[in-house]
């Protein structure tokens, strides 16, 4: 077990570099066990998620879904129309909303007496840290600043913004090219067709969505393209040239595309300029992130890193699962091990998708022999409001042990409805226990435990 004991001759027991999820998390735990802490910020309190992530494009994903409810409400009689939407006031209430969660990420930093600084913090030697002018020493250091959008470069590159601009744009753009098949990608693609833009995904694979389950994937593009977005696959941009009317983009098929405004949702890096990592003995791995133990201590032994600069799932709850494990083993002699098996994740494309376990090619690798259910229907809501948006369900079953090992979801509010069936899973939840599980009736969720007909055995 990890000693507590604190070295006197240091500033600081703990230096965590980086204001985000993970480093937040265990700056606080750790000053709560005891430890005198410091932890440096050079942009914003909280990080991509609170700032340029998870937070704000939540709220553009409820801005955006208003123009389909007003279409849906005719149905249901009232005499609705689509209002005009303004950008400006969507913008800058997300701003205050962001002021008011950075004050409150500052506030509680304080309140454990941990000392928040200002600024861009530079790895001197294994035990210093530089911001500004200033030197600290400290016990342990903590990396965990997390990642940064990538674009690569090619002519015309500069013209195209990221994730960290899009939420800020002065002027609602009404043709949006988005390049990428992340999930990033598909949410801004949705986000922006649901605001009125004219909405072009470019992906330079076969399907977007790598990595996530096949069946979801083909069901994701049929509907994504039912909503009005523009998907081409196999294609690329070969270069972005700006005039008087906009951007014109140059594709790798020899067509051309116009467009206002081109984000590259193309991949994240681990965000490591200027830190001084040469400084020190840190090794990092073949995608330039830094390698590190299942105690998230890197080659340099006083140092530790946590979140997305890892590699690891980008996901913010994981990270604030690191920060937690991290200050609990280091300061509060605690040895509890974050579990990385069946974390739920939710993608806010228009309709969601919620995923926990394993895909269906994952889980024929592990398990062998499986059991498939699965469920494509229309919404009851739409029965009446016309709209032909279809949900999909999916159920991966181990042959073997009857242990349910993937659940898959494409439709309305399916990172709720995956959220309660992530604690089953953890749990060990058979096919049987699903089936003996009585439902809510009517809920789009009760299909999961009324699936009864296998769609196909192995």
């Amino acid at each position: 077990m990890t000693s507590t004991t604190q070295d006197a001759s240091k500033d600081y027991d703990l230096f965590v570099i980086g204001a985000g999820s993970g480093g937040v998390r265990a700056a606080r735990m750790a000053a709560g066990m005891g430890a005198r802490v410091a932890i440096a910020e050079d942009r914003y309190m909280g990080g991509t998620c609170v700032n340029v992530g998870c937070v704000p494009k939540k709220l553009y994903v409820y801005a955006s879904e208003f123009s389909k409810s007003f279409e849906d409400a005719r149905g249901f009689g009232w005499d609705s129309e689509i209002p005009d939407f303004d950008w400006s006031t969507l913008r800058d209430n997300k701003k205050t909303e962001i002021s008011r969660l950075n004050a409150i990420y500052e506030r509680l930093l304080e309140g454990v007496d941990a000392t928040v600084l200002q600024g861009r913090a530079r790895i001197v030697d294994a035990h210093t840290v530089a911001v500004g002018e200033q030197q600290f020493s400290a016990e342990k250091i903590l990396i965990a600043t997390g990642g940064w959008p990538y674009v690569p470069e090619f002519p015309g590159s500069e013209h195209a913004i990221t994730s960290n601009e899009i939420f800020d744009l002065e002027h609602f753009p009404k043709r949006l090219v988005v390049v990428g098949g992340g999930y990033i990608a598909v949410e801004f693609a949705g986000i922006f067709n649901g605001l009125g833009s004219q909405v072009t995904q470019l992906y330079r694979g076969p399907l977007f969505l790598r990595g996530f389950d096949q069946d979801i994937r083909h069901h994701a593009a049929q509907e994504f393209a039912a909503s009005g977005i523009d998907l081409r696959f196999n294609i690329n941009v070969e270069r972005i040239t700006k005039d008087s009317e906009g951007l014109k983009l140059s594709l790798n098929d020899g067509s051309t595309l116009e467009a206002d405004c081109v984000l590259y949702a193309t991949g994240r890096k681990a965000h490591l300029q200027d830190l001084g990592l040469e400084n020190v003995n840190i090794e990092l791995n073949d995608n330039e992130q830094i390698v590190v133990d299942e105690h998230f201590r890197s080659t340099e032994p006083s140092i530790f890193a946590l979140g997305d600069v890892t590699g690891g799932m980008e996901l913010t709850p994981v990270a604030l699962a690191e920060g937690m494990s991290f200050a609990r083993r280091q300061f509060g002699q605690l040895d509890q091990q974050v579990d990385y098996d069946f974390i739920p994740t939710a993608v806010f494309s228009q309709p969601n998708i919620g995923t926990v376990g394993f895909s269906e090619e994952e889980a024929r690798q592990r398990f062998g022999k499986l059991r498939l259910y699965k469920a494509n229907f229309r919404p009851m809501k739409h029965t009446l409001s016309g709209r032909q948006e279809k949900t999909f369900m999916k159920l991966i079953v181990d042959d073997q042990s009857d242990r349910v090992v993937g659940v898959h979801m494409l439709g309305p509010d399916a990172g709720e409805i995956i959220q309660g069936i992530a604690i089953a899973l953890r749990a060990g939840a058979t096919k049987a226990l699903f089936d003996t599980t009585i439902g809510i009736h009517p809920t789009a969720a009760e299909e999961f435990v009324t699936m009864r007909e296998e769609w196909r055995g192995d």
